[in-house]
């Protein structure tokens, strides 16, 4: 047995198979398809053939005409417009739509992105005097401001216009802007999801009073980089975003994906894992002005310089990624917040602009909400961020407790916030006081969430290349992974240069299908190459060498059963037990360790049989597995053992040579021979004897041994001076009746079960003992 690290959810248990339409893809796609709620021939083809022409209209925005005629009534008095934006790659891209778009109408526009250590996150009153004074009558919020109340009044009693473009969640009170466009807040628009950048890609397609098509690779950078779902008008815009990366004639997008290594189409992936960080390094450690001025620089050469420094300012938050993530472990561990729900740490130097990236890294291994504070002495306050688990709203949370903050905003999974010092402790003890009433144990345990249980013979390279098809992947419409049950390895395997990756092959009829699991590699001293594996990950065909093989990439594996580890006259036994010894394993002895095994009481607990046959009762699931090093003088004291425990993991190490086991055991009438022969003889010499026999039958001399020992016990023959004799008128007796005989009975018995067995009888044998102890415990259970 072997738990998953997740838990697992179907989406479906029974995908519906009824399909109400009728198009030229696999079964598979069409379950998929139907998991995302498409039933219906137009939805299927809007989906799989994202189109232009299928994005809403801009202008049923609430707001969207006031916006657009008071920005052009701007742009034709040549007022001077500011377009406030914000410092991460939706921000960046959003601010970078909205310049391109006004000075292509030829307005006066400029960007100001605030700097986030010395202003944070938002607009700011000393933003909007400051604009005041540089002559601006307009500013526009892109991807930001709908907290920004104070700032709205300010802006009105300097007589400037604020028009708001953002989509974070709004709070209690709304800005008195002069328009606000937020899709969250207009009734009548279809989709409330859109990013910043798609937000203010709405306000540009209303300027132009066409489709800006080439403000697509902008969009699609912002929309995938902020983690909004890729659903509806949102997968439109990734989806021709992409086509428009990949060929884009932007010098700011080519130097960027040079510095990125880019060079074939470009997906989402690298989007999220490439061009996005980049962007988001640059507003993390500095001024976000610099990552504008990439995206809208013309000249090649300039744009390669600012690409190659956003390449450098990443490389340093990597490594400050690094190090702050190495102190907040350390600080878990040092200042006892293993046990908490929602882990707050707070500290001086750390960096706030890489809080959020290492704040998403802990709750990912810890398994918790996380909220890092970098703390200013000087200010005596906390600025941070925080990521969150799937069963824990951060917004909602933390809106229970606003009192507590000087700033907050953010969404259900991520948020930013300022706290005074002297609140930090507060903070964590108001989030785990809301945890620990809305928590259970389970909701800690990260979830997978199956499409749907498929089959080895339900694959085939036609089916997985057609998955690409519901791409672009992310948020909303996540890369599908699925559930297949039971599958019998035929080989496992750890590979990489430091075994840190494990593979499994499985076959069924003709179908091969290989597993990968990358940082897996740990596992597989878990697994018996005999045992029925489950799995959940994703299907892809891996190429090779012009080769193409099916292949899933793990996400987690499990074993429902117990396992047996046959290990029985390995040689190199150490090799196999290697990376078990932390675990909760005991080797179990009847008699002794074996000759050659004593490294054995340096890895685990050595138990002698006899205290687990003493137990009273019976004692459950522990210990977690049984080291079987040496055979038992008789099944029944193995079975014995098995009364009391139901170990999820058996290694049978037994390294017996058949010390006692013949090809069969000597019959009654070898038994009548060898008595016929010493009372012919009368006097044997021994070992002149045994010899002679040895000639005649072709016994050997441990046989002919036994069968004399046999004799002597039954009275039959004496021995004296090694001179074997004939007892005259000896008892009758049975053979049974020779405790040597009965021994041996039951040490072939032993060894024919435990060592010579084949792995399918010696785990029936195995089974019917455990099934033995459930039984048992059944009856104590309803008092029988």
């Amino acid at each position: 047995m072997l738990k998953s690290k997740s838990k697992w959810i179907l989406k479906d248990h029974n995908p519906i198979h009824q399909i109400d339409f009728d198009l030229s893809v696999s079964d598979i796609t069409k379950k998929l398809l139907v998991q995302r709620g498409i039933k219906d021939p137009e939805s299927a083809r809007k989906f799989l053939s994202p189109s232009l022409e299928d994005l809403h209209d801009p202008f049923e925005f609430e707001d969207m005409n006031q916006a657009v005629n008071r920005i052009h009534q701007a742009i034709r008095q040549e007022e001077n417009i500011l377009i406030f934006g914000d410092y991460d790659a939706d921000g960046v891209t959003a601010t970078s739509i909205l310049m391109e778009t006004l000075t292509d109408l030829g307005a006066h526009a400029d960007f100001y992105i605030p700097n986030r250590f010395t202003e944070g996150y938002g607009p700011n009153q000393e933003a909007f005097y400051h604009a005041k004074k540089q002559g601006f009558s307009l500013i526009i919020t892109v991807d930001t401001g709908i907290a920004a109340v104070t700032e709205a009044k300010l802006a009105k009693q300097l007589g400037m216009d604020l028009i708001i473009t953002d989509h974070h969640e709004a709070q209690e009170t709304i800005p008195d802007a002069f328009a606000i466009i937020h899709p969250k807040r207009s009734a009548r628009y279809p989709f409330p999801e859109l990013s910043g950048a798609g937000v203010a890609f709405k306000l540009a397609h209303a300027l132009y009073g066409e489709l800006p098509a080439h403000l697509l690779e902008y969009v699609a950078i912002g929309t995938v980089a902020d983690l909004v779902p890729l659903q509806d008008e949102n997968r439109i815009l990734v989806y021709h975003g992409l086509k428009s990366l990949t060929y884009s004639k932007k010098p700011g997008i080519q130097a960027l994906k040079q510095v990125c290594g880019i060079k074939e189409n470009i997906n989402e992936v690298h989007i999220g894992f490439a061009l996005g960080p980049r962007i988001n390094a640059v507003g993390r450690l500095q001024d976000a002005s610099l990552a504008v001025e990439l995206l809208l620089e013309e000249d090649p050469s300039l744009a390669l310089e600012m690409a190659e420094k956003v390449q450098e300012l990443n490389q340093k938050r990597q490594q400050m990624v690094t190090q702050m993530t190495h102190e907040a472990k350390q600080m878990i561990t040092d200042e006892n917040f293993e046990d908490d729900y929602v882990l707050v740490l707070a500290k001086e130097g750390w960096n706030t602009g890489v809080l959020g990236i290492v704040a998403s890294r802990l709750t990912q291994e810890y398994n918790r909400p996380t909220v890092l504070l970098g703390i200013d002495p000087e200010a005596r306050e906390a600025k941070g961020s925080a990521r969150s688990i799937d069963a824990f709203d951060l917004f909602e949370n933390c809106m229970e407790i606003k009192d507590v903050f000087i700033n907050f905003g953010g969404h259900a999974q991520a948020a930013g916030m300022t706290v005074a010092v002297e609140k930090i402790e507060s903070l964590r003890s108001s989030l785990n006081r809301l945890a620990k009433q809305k928590l259970t144990e389970d909701d800690f345990k990260p979830v997978l969430y199956p499409e749907f249980i498929i089959d080895i013979e339900d694959l085939n390279f036609e089916a997985i290349e057609e998955i690409n098809r519901l791409a672009p992947f992310g948020v909303g419409n996540p890369r599908p992974v699925f559930q297949m049950n039971d599958m019998m390895p035929g080989e496992i395997r750890q590979i990489g240069s430091n075994s840190s990756h494990l593979k499994i092959h499985f076959q069924k009829g003709d179908k091969q299908l290989d597993a990968v699991g990358f940082g897996m590699g740990d596992l597989f001293p878990h697994l018996s190459s005999r045992a029925p594996i489950s799995v959940v990950g994703e299907l892809d065909i891996n190429e090779w060498n012009g080769h193409k093989k099916m292949q899933v990439v793990l996400k987690d594996l499990k074993v429902d059963q117990w396992q047996l580890f046959d290990y029985r006259g390995v040689k190199h036994l150490s090799r196999m037990l290697d990376g078990l010894e932390n675990e909760d394993i005991y080797a179990l002895i009847f008699e002794s360790v074996p000759p050659g095994l004593d490294w054995v009481e340096e890895c685990f607990p050595v138990k002698d049989a006899s205290e687990f046959i003493a137990m009273s009762g019976h004692v459950y699931d522990w210990p977690d597995g049984l080291l079987l090093l040496d055979l038992p003088s008789s099944l029944n004291e193995l079975s014995q053992v098995f009364r009391h425990v139901k170990p999820k993991k058996i290694f049978a190490c037994f390294q017996s040579t058949g010390q006692h086991f013949f090809s069969r055991l000597p019959d009654r009438n070898d038994f009548k021979w060898l008595y016929a022969f010493l009372l012919k003889k009368k006097r044997v010499p021994i070992p002149e004897g045994l010899q002679q026999i040895r000639r005649i039958k072709g016994w050997t001399t441990d046989w002919i041994e036994f069968m004399i020992k046999v004799f002597l016990e039954l009275e039959f023959v004496t021995m004296d001076d090694g001179v074997l004799s004939i007892l005259p008128s000896p008892a009758k007796k049975d053979l049974n009746e020779a405790e040597v005989y009965r021994e041996k009975l039951r040490q072939i018995e032993v060894e024919k079960t435990l060592f010579y067995s084949s792995y399918k009888d010696l785990r029936e044998w195995f089974d019917q003992q455990m099934n033995d102890v459930r039984n048992a415990k059944e009856e104590i259970v309803y008092g029988l």
